[in-house]
């Protein structure tokens, strides 16, 4: 038995199957992202709980993540030009001594460390 080709040459196949394996990526490249996320997170919590404590003057000062995701930003130099170096975004906040504060910390994938920035400065905790 053949298969009947349609007048472009069998193309839509051809397209169907591209689309299937992109999509089939796309899915894997989330799930390695979340999982890139994922094992940041302790570090990323520790940076912003170091730097929440040492800003509150509360050495008892806890942490937590509130929101986390993988970001990408197109460079436009040096030898990564074009392709995005992947980075996990946190936003953890601190609480200790009656005070919270809100950070955003990045770590960088395959990098030696994550920064925190505060976002909004410190303010008293809810009673």
């Amino acid at each position: 038995m053949m298969c009947k080709r349609g007048t472009d040459g069998g193309r839509p196949m051809k397209r169907y199957l591209f689309t299937m394996l992109a999509a089939g990526a796309a899915l894997a490249s989330c799930a390695s992202q979340q999982k890139v996320v994922d094992e940041m997170k302790p570090q990323a919590v520790e940076t912003a709980q170091k730097k929440g404590s040492f800003e509150m003057n509360c050495p008892a000062a806890t942490a937590q993540v509130l929101s986390d995701e993988m970001i990408q930003q197109r460079t436009t130099y040096g030898p990564y030009a074009g392709m995005p170096p992947e980075r996990a975004e946190y936003t953890v906040g601190v609480e200790g001594c009656g005070q919270r504060s809100t950070y955003t910390v990045v770590c960088a994938h395959g990098g030696t460390g994550c920064i925190a920035a505060n976002t909004r400065g410190n303010e008293p905790a809810p009673r």
